[in-house]
């Protein structure tokens, strides 16, 4: 089994769209109502068994507010995966959303898997909008919700099998290929 050391996955969107939430619930499987905002960035990891590999997330959770936003180069610049997360009830959050994806394609790294991730889908339906526009820019698009836990441990598990077509195993800069034993199971940390 190959293991994949993700060099650096990110969250990017606008405050209070759900990416400390969604990354709760994937690491943590744990939701919490109310949510204190991110000041600058916070850490999480996260080990997953996919196919015939296992993938270890590094992610960065960023800060949506808009005087962080000059750090995100800091994490995004040579990032393996990133999820671009919008509030599916606030359409400025979308307009955001394609701000952070314009960013990305002019100045992150050309190979990133990048996903648009439409949460709080547990309050709207699906939003057409959003599928047509992550299908004209390159995206896969999900709608998530962190709260009722709804496509936020397939949106990591779909960026982790996607990662090595887009990065094969060449040992591209971001990405180191190890030949150590699987780890059996799942393994979490947090450090904010």
């Amino acid at each position: 089994m190959l293991n994949y050391d993700l060099g650096l996955d990110v969250l990017l969107g606008d405050v209070g769209a759900g990416k400390s939430s969604l990354v709760l619930r994937f690491v943590k499987g744990q939701f919490l109502e109310f949510q204190e905002s991110t000041i600058g960035a916070a850490f999480f990891s996260q080990t997953v068994a996919v196919n015939d590999a296992t993938v270890k997330f590094e992610i960065w959770d960023t800060a949506g507010q808009e005087r962080y936003h000059s750090l995100a180069p800091m994490y995004y610049r040579g990032a393996a995966a990133a999820i671009i997360v919008y509030d599916t009830t606030n359409q400025m959050s979308f307009e955001r959303a394609k701000k952070w994806v314009q960013e990305l394609q002019s100045q992150g790294n050309p190979n990133m898997v990048t996903a648009l991730a439409g949460n709080k889908a547990d309050l709207l339906d699906e939003r057409k909008e959003a599928s047509t526009y992550a299908q004209e820019n390159g995206l896969f698009f999900m709608e998530t919700s962190a709260k009722t836990a709804s496509n936020v441990n397939d949106i990591f598990y779909e960026i982790a099998k996607r990662l090595p077509r887009v990065q094969p195993a060449q040992n591209p800069a971001g990405m180191v290929l190890t030949d150590r034993p699987a780890e059996r199971t799942a393994s979490a940390s947090c450090c904010s």
